[in-house]
């Protein structure tokens, strides 16, 4: 399986890569629903993550979000990100689209990274909208800052629930899909929508859909081929096969 997914990338000119929560679990950082332990369990996620939430309480939905990115950036890349990276650098358009805000496909050494649900890492404004710089004694505040354009409330820059996702993003990914000839889907379980159409619009178009997960999903009936195993095992005997088809020695 290995070998039939190495000879479809090695092949391809345009190359449409998803990931989802499983490549970052291998690096030690929880989904979102996993991160609520200890003090933040007894809280719904609407609570941590939506409007409604941020408005009854922004000081909890700051803290929460603090202590994500402390666990974010003390995450290390690990060899499936890794080998993505070389991925791109090896076949002739290789675009990577992540559900992760974590940014350690950026810290692996991908070029070409659009996140569908934001970034822990980047701020903006409630209000206005405009980017904000988080300063280090923002991290400990028991409220977020404010905006210093308009003086609402700084957020992270990520996708809470009943918001739309950037529409930049959105629509560099239909674009991408309607080009590829092959799609890679890795670590995601296809049940959050709409990246979870993308394996069904690719195939549709007449792209190859090769599925990397440790266990059976809803993309799963869609792909041509699917490798079960851990990314961080798996992507990097894939990316040496490829470099040996491309490289001629068969």
């Amino acid at each position: 399986m290995i070998e039939q997914a190495a000879r479809q990338l090695a092949a391809a000119n345009h190359t449409f890569c998803l990931t989802g929560a499983g490549v970052s679990a291998e690096s030690g950082v929880p989904t979102f629903r996993d991160a609520r332990t200890g003090l933040w369990a007894r809280f719904d996620p609407a609570q941590l993550a939506s409007q409604e939430g941020f408005a009854t309480d922004p000081g909890r939905v700051w803290r929460w979000y603090m202590d994500r990115l402390a666990m974010a950036e003390a995450a290390i890349p690990n060899p499936g990100h890794r080998a993505l990276a070389r991925l791109e650098q090896l076949l002739p358009t290789f675009v990577l689209f992540t559900q992760n805000v974590d940014e350690l496909h950026e810290r692996a050494g991908s070029q070409r990274v659009y996140h569908l649900h934001g970034c822990l890492a980047r701020f903006r404004c409630n209000d206005c909208g405009r980017l904000h710089e988080l300063q280090p004694q923002e991290r400990k505040a028991p409220l977020p800052p404010r905006c210093s354009w308009c003086g609402g409330w700084i957020r992270p820059d990520v996708v809470w629930f009943g918001e739309n996702l950037p529409p930049a993003v959105l629509d560099a990914a239909w674009q991408a899909l309607e080009r590829c000839d092959v799609m890679l889907v890795v670590g995601t379980s296809g049940e959050v929508y709409p990246a979870a159409l993308f394996p069904q619009v690719a195939r549709e178009a007449g792209a190859r859909v090769i599925e990397i997960n440790t266990q059976a999903t809803a993309i799963t009936p869609v792909a041509h081929v699917s490798l079960r195993g851990t990314s961080g095992q798996l992507l990097p005997r894939l990316w040496e096969r490829v470099v040996s088809l491309r490289e001629g020695r068969g």
